[in-house]
């Protein structure tokens, strides 16, 4: 059941299949400083692992922030097929969008809080704010950026090559102390990067066993030579 915190704005049905978060996660970047700034109010929510955020085609009636763990963005196709369009992790503003719906859906991959702002809020300070409107575009655009990138991986990368570009790509947004902890699993990876789930197991071996990663646990991946698996994403 879910149950609002004090002082909170009220929240569409679409918000409710999550629960209000215990406690506060500040979260120091562009969206906090944007709702800081023209003194929106932020509300915080979690939700349980693969619990739906929202769907796709419903409306967009805010944009979200993750504070902990993560969540992926998502299409099924006509076949039955999921394509991951993107994970996002603590920090990451998802949920922008140029028309009324969301195109894809968000899940919660693991236990997750996210924070949300109403985005006819966003866009009422956007056109009166000249830096809101400079922040939302920055986000808008890195967002875009990722797209292309996402969609030149999918079409013209190789199977190792698609798994290289991930490793480096979580690297740099997880690694703390050369050690990556996934919050995602191989399957999860696989629909991110278009492959099999045998595919990707098969990858993450060959590079154990030419010394370029190691493994720490199920999830947890140290990269032992960069050089090598950016000589391979390239």
């Amino acid at each position: 059941m879910l149950t609002q915190s004090l002082n909170a704005p009220a929240i569409s049905p679409q918000i409710t299949r999550g629960k209000v978060a215990p406690a506060p996660h500040p979260v120091s970047d562009q969206f906090g400083a944007i709702t800081g700034h023209v003194g929106l109010v932020a509300t915080e929510f979690s939700y349980r692992k693969d619990e739906e955020i929202y769907g796709e085609d419903e409306p967009a009636e805010y944009v979200y922030q993750v504070v902990s763990g993560a969540v992926r963005s998502y299409k099924l196709l006509s076949d039955g097929r999921r394509q991951i369009g993107a994970f996002h992790l603590p920090g990451d503003v998802f949920g922008l969008e140029s028309g009324a719906t969301h195109r894809l859906a968000a899940e919660a991959i693991i236990d997750t809080t996210v924070r949300l702002v109403k985005r006819a809020s966003l866009e009422k300070a956007a056109g009166t704010d000249v830096q809101v409107a400079r922040k939302l575009w920055a986000m808008t655009a890195s967002e875009l950026r990722h797209a292309e990138d996402h969609m030149l991986l999918l079409g013209r990368k190789t199977a190792m090559e698609r798994v290289a570009t991930f490793l480096l790509e979580m690297d740099r947004r997880l690694a703390v102390a050369s050690m990556m902890a996934l919050p995602m699993c191989r399957r999860d990876i696989g629909d991110y990067l278009g492959l099999t789930l045998e595919t990707v197991s098969r990858a993450l071996s060959q590079l154990h066993a030419q010394g370029i990663l190691g493994f720490s646990g199920a999830r947890q991946i140290v990269l032992r030579n960069r050089q090598r698996l950016h000589n391979l994403d390239a």
